[in-house]
């Protein structure tokens, strides 16, 4: 955000930028470079006054330059390829064979280069869905699959609690629904809206209605988004009108739901009261931009 930037350029002196006639600050790719390494240190849990004094210990060293210069002279070329696919197969290579110094290395290298939602869906997602469909052929085993989830759990936590500055509006509420333990969809999504400065109240697992009902009464969200991923969590979304009824009755706030069950069975979408809001990350990011519009 502009207020961060402005903060370490005061407490930091970085990064140092030219500014405009007017006073506004220009940044250059480099600058811009400087700026995406520091954020993916500190993203890896780096206190932010260490990640830049490790920045500036390479630069004085001369590896961040010749480093930089190698970035920025294949950025373009790798944009233009689907560079990702890179990161994806080392990422799930690390996390097979529980290297996780290596997997947070190349999580950091991602965010260096591209976007947390394009990490998001050209890294994160496919490795994820890589780690499953392994664990389903018998080629790991659970400890392995529970140590990727876990690693992943805990980037997005930490992304979705330092996105930028959130926008002046009722927070959105993410509730999964009662006895779902499956949260990581969930995640991600907290993390994109944090992103696009949503304000996020997010609830996780296995939240009960009587519950969220109290506790919608009391926040006052814009929107309660329900996630479940089988059958019978969803089946348990399918009274929550009984738990809200004002809610129900005045269509305020919005209510919208989304999980596996939804796209492998579409018919759930008949049978739960509120808002469908997709198939993917993606469409329930623009449909809810589209709501609270």
């Amino acid at each position: 955000s502009v207020a961060t930037l402005r903060a370490w350029e005061h407490r930091y002196g970085f990064p140092e930028t030219k500014r405009t006639p007017g006073g506004h600050r220009l940044y250059s790719e480099r600058d811009i470079l400087r700026l995406k390494w520091v954020k993916a240190r500190i993203d890896e849990g780096m206190q932010t006054a260490q990640a830049i004094h490790a920045l500036q210990h390479q630069e004085d060293e001369g590896k961040w330059a010749s480093e930089s210069e190698r970035i920025l002279e294949t950025q373009q070329q790798r944009r233009g390829k689907n560079f990702l696919l890179h990161f994806h197969n080392q990422l799930l290579k690390a996390l097979i064979h529980h290297d996780l110094e290596e997997a947070n290395q190349l999580l950091g290298e991602a965010l260096g280069l591209s976007s947390i939602g394009e990490t998001l869906n050209e890294v994160i997602i496919p490795t994820m869905i890589s780690i499953g469909e392994a664990w389903e052929r018998g080629d790991i085993d659970v400890a392995t699959e529970h140590l990727a989830t876990q690693f992943f759990r805990q980037h997005l936590l930490l992304w979705m609690a330092s996105g930028p500055l959130p926008r002046s509006i009722s927070p959105i509420i993410l509730a999964c629904a009662p006895g779902e333990l499956h949260e990581i969809g969930l995640l991600m999504l907290g993390v994109m809206l944090r992103q696009r400065r949503f304000p996020i109240i997010f609830l996780g697992q296995s939240v009960p209605l009587r519950d969220l009902a109290n506790f919608v009464e009391d926040i006052k969200p814009s929107l309660i988004v329900l996630s479940a991923v089988t059958e019978e969590t969803a089946r348990s979304l399918v009274e929550w009108t009984k738990w809200m009824p004002e809610v129900a009755h005045l269509g305020k706030p919005l209510v919208g739901y989304g999980g596996r069950i939804f796209t492998v069975e579409p018919i759930w979408r008949t049978r739960i009261p509120g808002i469908f809001l997709g198939e993917d990350l993606n469409e329930a990011i623009e449909k809810i931009e589209q709501l609270l519009r």
